[in-house]
C-alpha cells in the first residue's frame, strides 16, 4: 500500500527533474559547438581553405549574384517592416506573408557553407544511429542519466528534433544573408579605391563608378560628332562636359553594377581570409549559436537579425546621394 503511495509522489519528483535535464542537454549541446567554431573558421575561411568554399561560386552564381544585388535592398525594406509588425500585430497575415518572402537566390556558396555548419558546426547527424554529438544525443545522455536508476521511460525525441529544424533553418537563411551584404561592403570598397585611383574621385559605391564612365563615354560621343573635329572636340568637351542622357546613365549604372555583382561572387576568396583574421566569422557564427540557443529554450523563432545587410544598405545610400540620385 505504501509502495503505490509512494509511486505518485516518484512520478511527480522525476518529472521535476525532466525539464532542467533537457536544459542541460541544449546547453552542453550549443556550448559544444561554440568550442568548434575557431576550427571551423580556420579550416574553410582562412587559407587555404578559403580557396575551396568559395570555389565552388564559379558557374551560376556569377548570374545569381547580380539578381541578389539588385533584390537586396528590397528584401531589406521587407526586413525592417517585418520588424515593426513584429511589435504591432506579430501574428497578422502580413507578417506571415513578409516572411514567407526569399532573401533571394541562394547562391551555390551560401549552400555550401550551410551544408558545413549544418554538417560539422551543428553536428546533425547523417543517420539515425549516429547522433552521440547532436542535440538529441546531449539530451538524451542527460535524461538516460536521470532514468538510470528508475523505471526506463519513453522520450519522444523527435519533439526536440522538430523544434529545432525551424529554427535552424531560420538562423541559417540569415546567416546566408550575410554572404550577400559582405560582398556588396567589399564592392563599396573597392569601388571606393578603384575611383580614387583612376579617376582622381571619391566614388563611395558602383553608382559612383558608373557615373564617372557614363560622363566619359557621353564626352568621347560628343567629341566624335563634334563639327570641327574629334581632336577639337576633346578638347571642347574637356572644359565644358556634357551630361550623359537618362538613358545611356542608366544602362551604364546597370552594366557596372552586374559586372561588379558578378566578381562580387567570387570574392569571397580574398574577403573571407580577412574575416577570419579579424574575427568576424567567429564573431557572426558565435552569435548565431547563441540565438538558435536562446529560440530553442524560449520556443521562439527568427531571433537572429544580423546587421551587416543594413550596413550594406547605409553604403549604399550614401553612394545615392553622393552621385545626386537621392
Amino acid at each position: 500500500m505504501s509502495g503505490s503511495q509512494n509511486l505518485p509522489s516518484m512520478t511527480a519528483t522525476l518529472a521535476s527533474k525532466i525539464e532542467p535535464a533537457i536544459e542541460r542537454g541544449i546547453q552542453r549541446y550549443f556550448d559544444a559547438c561554440r568550442a568548434r567554431i575557431p576550427h571551423f573558421v580556420s579550416t574553410h575561411f582562412d587559407y587555404p581553405g578559403a580557396k575551396k568554399t568559395n570555389r565552388v561560386a564559379f558557374g551560376l552564381d556569377i548570374l545569381r549574384a547580380p539578381v541578389n544585388l539588385f533584390w537586396a535592398p528590397c528584401y531589406t525594406l521587407i526586413c525592417l517592416i517585418r520588424f515593426i509588425l513584429g511589435y504591432i500585430a506579430p501574428k497578422g497575415r502580413l507578417s506571415t506573408l513578409l516572411a514567407a518572402v526569399p532573401a533571394g537566390f541562394t547562391t551555390q556558396v551560401q549552400q555550401h557553407i550551410s551544408d558545413l555548419v549544418i554538417a560539422e558546426l551543428l553536428s546533425r547527424p547523417s543517420t539515425e544511429l549516429d547522433h552521440a554529438h547532436s542535440l538529441n544525443g546531449y539530451i538524451t545522455e542527460e535524461l538516460r542519466q536521470l532514468y538510470q536508476q528508475t523505471e526506463q521511460v519513453e522520450v519522444d525525441m523527435a519533439h526536440f528534433h522538430g523544434c529545432f529544424e525551424p529554427v535552424m533553418a531560420e538562423s541559417l537563411s540569415q546567416y546566408q544573408v550575410t554572404r550577400t551584404a559582405s560582398a556588396d561592403i567589399a564592392n563599396t570598397l573597392s569601388c571606393t579605391i578603384l575611383g580614387a585611383f583612376t579617376f582622381q574621385k571619391f566614388t563611395p559605391g558602383g553608382i559612383g563608378i558608373a557615373l564617372m564612365l557614363a560622363y566619359s563615354l557621353s564626352a568621347q560621343l560628343a567629341a566624335s560628332d563634334f563639327i570641327l573635329g574629334p581632336s577639337v572636340g576633346e578638347l571642347y568637351y574637356g572644359i565644358f562636359p556634357p551630361d550623359p542622357s537618362l538613358g545611356l546613365t542608366a544602362a551604364t549604372i546597370a552594366f557596372v553594377l552586374t559586372i561588379l555583382a558578378s566578381c562580387a561572387a567570387l570574392s569571397g576568396v580574398i574577403t573571407d581570409p580577412i574575416q577570419a583574421r579579424t574575427g568576424l566569422h567567429r564573431f557572426r557564427l558565435g552569435k548565431m549559436l547563441n540565438h538558435m540557443e536562446s529560440d530553442l529554450r524560449q520556443k521562439t523563432q527568427g531571433s537572429f537579425r544580423p546587421k551587416d545587410q543594413y550596413v550594406a544598405r547605409i553604403l549604399e545610400s550614401f553612394d545615392l546621394i553622393k552621385s545626386g540620385l537621392l
